[in-house]
């Protein structure tokens, strides 16, 4: 699958997964609810860039790593890959490098990506000791810039550290992230649930989340589960 993909081989770099998709949301049993029942797509999950990434990506890619090499790192120990897709570029950074990334990203004068956006979670339940990812838009306000960082963990170690003290307008988003999808984020000064209930059982953006069924308290109602719903297919 991957020949026909004609995947590009970037030494080093962590792999790429493989998956087909079936219907909107790849439901497994039940009816399917959104009207896609047949569509079938299979995709790469992160396939590396090489260079040359064209634009200012490169200009960023090449300060990023002489500030790494400049703190006595190897590049290929902080990051897993770089990802080039839909006109923006992600740095994948091993989670015991990210606030060392962070640092250089926000004070190195040739980068000054003064503001972190927040921090995202994706559930990829399918891919193998990476299941979990947390991605960190960056802006440069003094060069007009955005880039990602994305750091991958798995489900059995959901544990990243928290970058609330060198961005401390993370603070919620650490919170909300933790809250739907289950992420630690290690050193965070309050790691509570922000929208959820305290006592709320699960993470309930997370993808083996149920999609219904389930009690909803504040209504004293029911969510009908997938396959007692109207099916389109």
């Amino acid at each position: 699958m991957s020949e026909n993909l004609n995947l590009p081989i970037v030494p080093g770099a962590a792999p790429v997964t493989m998956h087909t998709k079936q219907g909107m949301f790849g439901p497994s049993a039940g009816g399917d609810t959104s009207g896609f029942g047949g569509l079938v797509e299979s995709f790469a999950i992160g396939v590396p860039a090489a260079r040359p990434y064209g634009g200012d990506f490169d200009t960023v890619a090449d300060t990023a790593e002489g500030a790494i090499k400049g703190a006595g790192l190897a590049v290929n120990d902080v990051f897993e890959k770089v990802v080039v897709a839909h006109g923006e570029i992600t740095f994948h950074v091993r989670r015991e490098h990210l606030r060392t990334v962070a640092k250089i990203f926000r004070d190195e004068p040739a980068l000054r990506f003064e503001m972190c956006m927040g921090v995202n979670g994706v559930h990829y339940p399918f891919e193998t000791g990476r299941e979990l990812h947390a991605v960190y838009p960056m802006l440069s306000l003094s060069y007009n810039r955005r880039v990602r960082l994305e750091v991958s963990v798995p489900d059995a170690d959901p544990h990243i550290p928290s970058i609330v003290d060198i961005y401390p307008a993370n603070n919620w988003h650490e919170r909300e992230t933790w809250d739907f999808f289950g992420i630690i984020f290690d050193g965070h000064p309050g790691l509570t649930r922000i929208e959820m209930p305290d006592d709320w059982p699960g993470h309930p953006q997370r993808k083996d989340y149920p999609l219904g069924g389930i009690d909803i308290e504040y209504k004293g109602a029911t969510t009908p589960a997938p396959d007692k719903r109207r099916s389109y297919s």
